[in-house]
Formats: C-alpha cells, structure tokens, sequence
C-alpha cells in the first residue's frame, strides 16, 4: 500500500498516527532528494565521460582527414582518387556525428540536469525549511501548553486569562503552520510525479532524436559506402594484375641484370669510386660518389653519397672530361679503374673505379672508350615464345576467323577471354593458323578447339607481334588523355590518335573492337564488362616499349584507353576526326564531389521535448493533416567514367573477387577508374520530403515563375539521374528552359522535354 492522505482535519487533533503518515511522507521526500543527487552526480559523470569521447573522436577524425596517401607515377585513376578522398569523407562523418553529440549533450544539461536540480531546491529543499518551522511551532506550541497546564490555580484570575489567551494564540499558529506544512507535503508527493520524470522523457527524446540523426547520416553514408567498397575492389584487381606483371618483371631483371640497365642516348649514370690524392705521407683515398655522365657536353656530375652515414646526399661537383682511359692493373693494383682526363684542369688526370667488369664496359662505352660493349636487345613475345607473328593478310584473317567462331560459338561463355586455354594447344592452334595453313582449320565448327583455346590464341598472337597494336611510337599519347581531362576531350583525343596508326593496325583495331563490344552486349551472360575487357585487353593491344616498373604502373590508364575504344568504336572507327587538339592531354574538369552534392546536416537542430509546447502543437496540427515526408536523401554517387562499367553490382564484385582473383585480376568489375562517359546519381542539399514540398510550390507558381525566367537557359556538364519525381533525369549537353533559382538552396527549376522539375545547381552552366 502506498502513502496515506493527510486530512486537513487531522491537524486539529494531531494524533500519534498523522504524526506517523507525516513522518513516512517525509522520509519518502527524503528518500527522492537522495535519488535525484545522486541522479544528478551520474548524469555529470555521465556528460563528462561523453565528452571525453567526443573530444577522442574528434581527435580520431582529424587525424584521418590531415592524412593523404601518395600514389606511384604522375596520375591517378578514378577509384584511386575515390580512396585518396575517403580519409576525408569518414573524417566529415565523425566530425558531423560528435557535432551532433555535442548538441545532444548541451541539450541534457538544459532538458535534465537543470530541472532536477531546480526542482531538489527549490522544491524540497523549500519543504526542509517548512519542516524545520513546523516542528519549531510544534515545539513552542507544547511547552506553552505544558506551562498553562501546570499554572497554580491559586493565580489571579486575569493572570490565568491571560496565559489562556496566549495559549490559544499559539496553538492557532501552530495548527495554520500544521495546515500549510500537510498541504506542502502533499502537493510535492504529486508534483514530483512530473517534475523529476518530464525531464527523463525530454532526456531520452534528446536520446533517440541524436541516434536518429546517425541512422540518417548512416543513411547518406550508405550509398558512398557501397561505392567505395567497388572503388576498393576495383583498386584490388588491378594491384593484383600489376603485381603480377612487376614479379615477372622483377624475375627476369634478376636472371640477367646487365640487360635491362637502363642506359640512355643522352647520359649514363651509375656509382664510381673516385680516388682523392692527398699530400705525403697520407697517400690517397677512394670515396664513392654518384655519377651522371652527360654524353653530348661531355660533362660529369659526382654527388657524395654514403648509405652507411644515414644516406646524407653531399655537394655535387661537375667536370669536363676530355677523354677517358682505361687504367691497366700493372700500373695501379685495382681492378675496372678509368684514367680520367679533364679539360677544365689541365694535366690533371681524375683516377675512378667501377663496380664490375661489365660496368666498366658500360662506362667505357659512354665517355668514349675504345672497349667494346654489348647492347641489350628488348625481350619480345614473339623471340620468346617462338611464334613468328605479322601482321600481314594472314594475321587479319586469323582475326576474322577467330572473332567469327567465338561470336557463334561461346558469345554467352562466363569468363570469355579471362579463362585461358591449355598452354600447348594454344600455341599449336596458333601456328597452324599463322603458318598458312588456316583453310585446314575450322574454328566455327570444329570441336577440337575449344572457345577459350581460340581466345588465348588470338590474344597471344596480338601479343606476340613485333610491335603492339596501337605502337610504341604512340603510345604515351594514348596514355596521357586517359590520366585526366573531361570525358569528351578522352574521347577526342583517342579519335584522332587512332586515325593516327597504320591502316592495317586501324583495320585490326576496329574489328577487335567491334567485336568486344558485342561481347560487353552479353555481359550477363559471360560476366565480361567493358571494364572487364579493358584489363584482359589493356596489355595486350598496348605497351610501352620500355619494361620498367613505372611502365606497368600506367597499366590501368591502358585499361582506360580500351574502354573507351570499345564504348566508342562506332564513332572511332567509323568518322574520321572533325578536328584534334594540339595536345591529347586536356585540362582536368573535375565532376561535383559527394561533399558538394549531399544533404547537409550540421545546424539541424535536435528535436527537444517541450511539454509547454504540447497545447499549441496539438492545436497546430488538428486543422493540418499532413507530416513531413521521411527522409530519403541518399549520398550522390560517384561520377564513373564507364557507363557500363558503373553497373556492376556490389554482389558481382563480390562474387569475381572470391572465384577469380588469382587470375591477376583480369576480372576487375565495375571499374569505375576512367573511360568516356560520366554516369551519376545527383542529390544535393535538402531532404528528399523537403524536395517534394518545394516541387508543389514551384508547381503552384508556375505560370509566374515562366513568365519572369523564359529568356534565361542554361546547359548540362555532368549526367544526372533523378532520385524523385520532383527531380530532372539529364545527360551532359541538355539544354533547360526556363531556368530560375529554386526555393530550395543547392538547387534550379527549369523546363527539359516538357517537364519542369528540380536540377542540382552544381550540375549546369547558365547560358
């Protein structure tokens, strides 16, 4: 059973058992006083330890956002500048959710922490001194009463009336102080029934209202997420392909070193011992240096370096050499030493060793010695292998005939060109067809070459020709529109760098490029993308004729390049270019980041309970039906430059990482890392419910806004695909109508193909 009521009427008689009501009233009081200090002590450690978290996670977010990681050559493809970026996007997001938490927090200490602690002072720390004053009335009043009891009769009688009158007047204070003492006590049992738990219920709207606040930046976050997750597989597929090709690459510099020296027509480089004469008795001393030999000034620059002092690189000194001579051992007891002769310090000879015989003979070679040197001859597929491939009528019809067989036999094969043929059979097919004696061999019906036989042979006669498809000669030209630039001028610089080439390669080119696109047509079905194909085929039409480590890591600007000859190849192969730019390379038009397009969420304020509030609200929202929409903003997607290599799904990345990543990486899905077109899904500021509700307006001023706005249009830069009604699906060159500024901040209104809708203002030029 709970508190017993205090009746008013008990106070007059102030019986032992009111006394005990009063008594568990108050211990009752007692007892929540010591709730809500304690309360109050927890909700400050509470605070506290929270922002301690916060600071921890701001701390945590800026250290992701100052870090940037460093890229090997001299661009970066897509994804790679995807992940570059992402340090800053989860840096963003942390710092957006402690913003967040720390309004929360400041919320708590207004909604909590201060109405209980108004409510333990002012309240019951009020109801203390009433009590304190009671029990003093109580005190006073019975002593007086004790005294008037024990008066002498025998008093005169106005001593008597006036000790009565005193008496009554003090018990009458007494039961006025006992009234308003019951009357405190009880109201403060009710009123505490709402004073201590409103403030919990406004404590847990804060509460929920934060951790909605990060399901819904969870939500934005969400679609950047799963972009970055087929940024990073596509980043992994192609690690694991150049990984490959640098162990080889590395393999085969370390079974014969000399050969791949890098040596140049323009100077030659390397370490040498220089010896230093010193006056007698010391002798002399050999001190290493670095040396660049500049062959046509003749002029050699030696820096001091020494890997056992911390590698501290010292002055660099430059001598004109005059002639060199090599120094035979019957003379000096050193072996690979050079006789120096310098023109500015006559008849001084500078005395310097090399590191080895063969290094010797290099150096010998390159300052004009008379000994004789070898020359490294570049490692071809076609000396390798054995295979005599030309590309002559004979090779041509090897294409045609192997396209024409794949195309009917195993168009719709999972993994076509990926999954490679037995060794052996390949290379015999692919002598029997470039020897001439292709008219015994029909591969359009024959079963005794499988489909993946005939694609590993015509992609190993494409690699085994003397020079690569798209040559040496033009090779870094390919390569340097596919590093940056928009996608229009990619295009335009491939264009015309293909009407470049021989008229056979052309021919070859754009029939094997005709075909891959049939085969990305039936991706579905055989799982091969453009991005797919570009990084089988990436290698194989196009290679530098240098084999270095900074060549392979330019591997997936070859792949660029494909996409954008398979995506393309009607208008390539078919028109001839209006006109071609100075340079391939054009300046880099960078599309509008996630950062730029996302709803912006830092200075929406926490929905805060506000019981005085209720009445109106209520009265608000009886005459309004309506509820603002959920919203549904998600986080624009990234800008891919492969329309069809956007695509691919997560699961299908997914799926070809985990059953074909040993393949180095040929099965690179959805790369988003560089080809023509910019496919993107746009948002900008403002939720998608706030959208819709600026849409009805700008519908209901319609005729207002396109009789003030008609003359004004503007033009797309960037694809948009719309993510709500209200919104504008566009591709790069659409011209809007119509164009005025929204009511909603981030965004146009304008008129395409009839619709008038919302355009992202960070997506158009204005005419």
């Amino acid at each position: 059973m709970g508190l017993h009521p205090l009746e008013f009427s008990e106070c007059y008689l102030d019986s032992p058992s009111f006394r005990d009501k009063i008594k568990s009233h108050e211990a009752e009081l007692d007892k929540t006083n010591r709730f809500i200090k304690e309360l109050y002590k927890d909700g400050k450690n509470l605070i506290n330890a929270t922002k301690q978290l916060g600071m921890a996670q701001r701390k945590f977010a800026q250290c992701l956002g100052e870090f940037q990681f460093e890229y090997i050559g001299d661009a970066k493809t897509y994804d790679e500048k995807c992940i570059d970026e992402s340090l800053q996007e989860f840096s963003a997001f942390l710092k957006n959710l402690e913003d967040q938490r720390e309004l929360m927090m400041r919320n708590i200490t207004e909604t909590l922490m201060k109405p209980l602690e108004k409510f333990r002072k002012e309240q019951l720390g009020a109801l203390r001194a009433e009590r304190k004053r009671y029990e003093k009335e109580t005190e006073k009043y019975y002593s007086s009463l004790e005294k008037l009891l024990n008066m002498s009769s025998k008093k005169k009688e106005p001593q008597l009336q006036e000790a009565d009158t005193q008496v009554e007047i003090m018990r009458r204070h007494f039961q006025e102080e006992s009234l308003d003492y019951v009357c405190k006590l009880q109201e403060i049992q009710e009123r505490k029934k709402f004073e201590c738990v409103e403030p919990m219920l406004a404590f847990f709207q804060t509460v929920f209202t934060f951790y909605h606040q990060g399901f819904e930046l969870a939500k934005d976050f969400d679609h950047y997420k799963t972009e970055l997750q087929i940024n990073i597989q596509n980043t992994r597929n192609r690690f694991e392909g150049t990984r490959s090709e640098v162990n080889e690459l590395m393999k085969r510099i370390r079974e014969a070193p000399q050969e791949y020296r890098q040596t140049s027509p323009i100077s030659f480089e390397g370490y040498l011992y220089v010896q230093e004469k010193r006056p007698p008795p010391f002798g002399s001393s050999w001190v290493k240096r670095y040396c660049t030999f500049v062959k046509e000034q003749k002029i050699l620059h030696m820096v001091t370096f020494d890997h056992r002092s911390g590698g501290k690189i010292g002055e660099t000194e430059s001598i004109t050499l005059k002639s060199c001579v090599r120094k035979t051992t019957d003379v000096l007891d050193r072996r690979f030493c050079l006789d120096l002769d310098i023109t500015d310090r006559p008849g001084t000879v500078l005395t310097v060793q090399a590191l080895s015989e063969d290094d010797h003979k290099f150096w010998m070679q390159a300052m004009g010695g008379k000994e004789p040197v070898g020359h490294y001859l570049m490692r071809t597929y076609s000396k390798e292998r054995g295979i005599d491939a030309q590309l002559d009528d004979v090779g041509f019809s090897f294409v045609k005939n192997s396209i024409s067989a794949i195309e009917k036999r195993g168009i719709n094969d999972q993994g076509l060109y990926r999954v490679v043929g037995v060794s052996s059979k390949v290379q015999k097919l692919l002598s029997l067809m470039i020897d001439e004696k292709s008219d015994e061999v029909d591969l359009s019906a024959s079963e005794d070459w499988d489909v993946k036989t005939i694609t590993s042979a015509l992609k190993l006669y494409l690699r085994s020709l003397p020079e690569p498809l798209m040559t040496y000669e033009l090779y870094k030209e390919f390569i340097n529109p596919a590093k940056g630039g928009s996608p229009e001028s990619r295009i335009q610089a491939v264009h015309c760098l293909v009407h470049k080439l021989p008229e056979r390669n052309r021919q070859v080119l754009g029939l094997l490029m005709k075909h891959l696109a049939n085969v990305a047509a039936h991706s579905k079905q055989n799982l091969m993308t453009v991005a797919n194909l570009g990084v089988v085929f990436g290698p194989t039409l196009m290679r530098p004729q240098e084999e270095t480590v900074a060549a392979i890591m330019d591997l997936k600007f070859q792949n660029i390049v494909v996409e954008i000859l398979i995506e393309h190849h009607e208008k390539i192969f078919t028109d001839a270019p209006e006109s071609c730019p100075l340079s391939p390379a054009a300046p880099v038009l960078c599309a509008p980041t996630r950062q730029s397009k996302k709803m912006s969420r830092q200075n929406r304020p926490l929905a805060v309970y506000n019981p005085q509030a209720l009445d109106i609200q209520n009265v608000s929202t009886v005459g309004d039906g309506s509820s603002p929409a959920p919203d549904e903003t998600s986080m624009g997607s990234n800008e891919s430059v492969s329309s069809q290599s956007s695509s691919a799904s997560a699961s299908e990345v997914n799926m070809e990482k985990s059953d074909h990543a040993p393949l180095n990486a040929s099965l690179s899905s959805g790369s988003n890392s560089g080809s023509a077109t910019a496919a993107a899904s746009c948002s900008a500021p403002g939720s998608s419910g706030e959208r819709q509700t600026a849409a009805t307006k700008a519908t209901s001023d319609k005729e207002r806004q396109e009789e003030s706005v008609t003359s004004r249009k503007a033009r797309a830069v960037y694809p948009c695909e719309a993510e709500h009604d209200s919104e504008l699906s566009f591709h790069v060159g659409d011209i809007f109508n119509g164009v005025t500024q929204s009511r909603e901040p981030g965004w146009l209104e304008g008129e395409l193909e009839g619709k008038r809708g919302l355009i992202p203002e960070n997506y158009v030029e204005m005419l």
